[in-house]
C-alpha cells in the first residue's frame, strides 16, 4: 500500500503540473482545484465514516443476537466443509468461519452495507488466529480476495437503479453478473493461494504461539461436529436452484430482504431464549469502535483517489486505453466504470446512474447493461483494503491487492465476454 499510495499521488501531482504548464488559462488554478478537492474528500472520508456507524451498529447487533443464538456455529458446521478446504489455517469451530459465512452471504444477496460490519468481524477473529501482528495472514489475504471479487447472487442496489433508469427488465443483468462474479471469483481464490508463496511471512516477524490460556479455543466446541458434506452440497443447490426465482422476481423480492433479516435474526434470537435488546446492544458498541479506526485509512485513500480524477489524470487514462479497450467490447462509455470501480465505490455509482440515464444510450443497452454487470461484479478493491486491514492495524498486507487486481481484471473481462454474448449488436 505503500507504494500505491506513493504512486496514485504522485501521477495526480504530475497531470496537475502538466495541465498547468500545457493547459488554457482558467479562472481557477489547477493545483487549487487539487488542493480544494483534498479537502473536501478528507472531509468525505469522515462523513462516510460516520455515516458507516449507524449501519455496522445496526448489523453488527443483529449478527451479536446471531452469534448468542449459535446461528453462526449453524451455519459454520453446513458451511465448514467448504470453507476449510479454501481457509485451512482456521480452526474449524472458530468464530471466524460464522462470520466470513455471513459476510459471504451479505455480499451474494447485494447487501453491501451488511457485508461491511460482517467482513470487519471476520478479520478481527482472524486476527486472533495472527502469528505476526501487523502482516497480513494467508487466510487474511484470500477472505480480501474473495470480497475483492465480490460474489454476487442478487445485486440488488443495481437492480433498483435500473428501474428507476426505465429498464425494461431491470433484472436482466442477473446471469451475466453471476457469470461475471464466478470468474472473478474463481480468479482470486487462485491468485491468492498461488501468489502466497512468493510473498512469505518472514520468520524475524513471528511473535511466540500463544499459551493455552491466551490462545483462542479450537476445541472447546469439537463436539459439534460438521454437518456431512451432502448437507453442504444441497445447501449450494438450493441456493443455485433459487436463482431463476430471482431473475423473475429480483425487482420485487429486493425491498424484502432487510426487513426480513433482521425480523428473521430477532424470532430465532426468541426461539434460542436470547435476550435479544441487551445482545444487540452489546454488539452495536463495536460499531462505534471500528469506526474511529478506519478514518485514517479512508481519508488516505480517499484523498488520493479524488486527486487523480481532479487532476484530469484519470480523463486522460480513459481516453487513451479507449482506442485499445473499444474494439475489444469495452467502450469509452463503459471504460470509467471499468477503471473507477476498484478505486472509489460512490465514484463508480456516479458513472452508472449517469450513464444508464443517458438517453442517447440507456439502461438496455449494451453499455447499459456493461456498466450495470460491471457494478456488481467486483467490489471497490481499494475501499476493502482500507476498511478491512485498518480494522486490524495490518499495514503489511503482502499479496492481497495483486490477487485482488487479478479478480478485478478477470471479472471485466468476463462480463465483456457475457455481455456481448448474450446483448451484443
Amino acid at each position: 500500500m505503500n507504494l500505491v499510495f506513493l504512486l496514485l499521488v504522485s501521477l495526480a501531482y504530475l497531470a496537475g503540473c502538466y495541465e498547468f504548464i500545457t493547459g488554457e488559462t482558467t479562472d481557477t488554478h489547477i493545483m487549487q482545484k487539487i488542493a480544494e478537492g483534498m479537502v473536501t474528500s478528507a472531509n468525505g472520508a469522515v462523513t462516510l465514516s460516520i455515516g458507516l456507524v449507524g449501519v455496522m451498529t445496526l448489523f453488527l447487533g443483529l449478527m451479536k443476537i446471531g452469534e448468542e443464538g449459535g446461528l453462526l456455529k449453524i451455519i459454520s458446521k453446513v458451511m465448514r466443509p467448504l470453507l476449510q478446504r479454501l481457509f485451512e489455517d482456521v480452526p474449524p469451530n472458530h468464530p471466524a468461519m460464522g462470520a466470513m459465512v455471513l459476510n459471504l452471504s451479505a455480499n451474494a444477496l447485494g447487501l453491501a452495507n451488511a457485508a461491511t460490519p460482517f467482513g470487519i468481524k471476520a478479520m478481527n477473529e482472524l486476527n486472533r488466529l495472527n502469528k505476526t501482528p501487523g502482516v497480513a495472514t494467508n487466510a487474511m489475504v484470500l477472505f480480501l480476495a474473495i470480497n475483492a471479487s465480490s460474489i454476487t447472487l442478487l445485486p440488488t442496489g443495481v437492480i433498483a437503479l435500473r428501474a428507476a433508469a426505465g429498464s425494461a427488465d431491470p433484472a436482466g443483468i442477473l446471469p451475466t453478473t453471476l457469470f461475471a462474479t464466478a470468474i472473478s471469483t474463481c480468479i482470486a481464490i487462485v491468485s491468492a493461494k498461488c501468489l502466497a508463496r512468493f510473498f512469505p511471512i518472514q520468520a524475524a516477524a513471528m511473535i511466540p504461539i500463544a499459551s493455552e490460556e491466551s490462545a483462542p479455543s479450537a476445541t472447546a466446541d469439537d463436539s459439534n461436529e460438521a454437518y456431512p458434506l451432502w448437507i453442504s452440497y444441497t445447501c449450494i443447490l438450493a441456493i443455485l436452484a433459487f436463482i431463476p426465482f430471482t431473475v423473475y422476481f429480483g425487482k420485487s423480492i429486493s425491498p424484502w430482504i432487510l426487513p426480513t433479516l433482521m425480523l428473521g435474526l430477532m424470532v430465532f434470537g426468541v426461539v434460542k431464549k436470547v435476550r435479544i435488546y441487551e445482545a444487540f446492544i452489546e454488539g452495536a458498541k463495536e460499531g462505534f469502535q471500528v469506526a474511529v479506526k478506519i478514518v485514517p485509512y479512508l481519508v488516505a485513500i480517499l484523498v488520493s483517489v479524488e486527486m487523480l480524477k481532479v487532476s484530469g489524470a484519470l480523463p486522460a487514462i480513459v481516453n487513451a486505453l479507449s482506442h485499445v479497450t473499444t474494439p475489444l467490447g469495452l467502450p469509452a462509455e463503459a471504460l470509467p466504470m471499468a477503471l473507477l470501480r476498484p478505486l472509489s465505490g460512490s465514484g463508480a455509482f456516479g458513472v452508472l446512474a449517469s450513464t444508464i440515464n443517458d438517453p442517447h444510450i440507456g439502461p438496455d443497452s449494451y453499455v447499459g447493461y456493461l456498466v450495470s454487470t460491471l457494478q456488481g461484479t467486483s467490489e471497490t478493491t481499494f475501499y476493502v483494503l482500507a476498511v478491512y486491514f485498518g480494522a486490524v492495524q495490518v499495514k503489511k498486507i503482502r499479496h492481497a491487492l495483486w490477487a485482488a487486481l487479478l479478480s478485478d481484471v478477470a471479472g471485466v473481462v468476463a462480463a465483456v465476454y457475457i455481455v456481448r454474448k448474450l446483448y451484443g449488436d
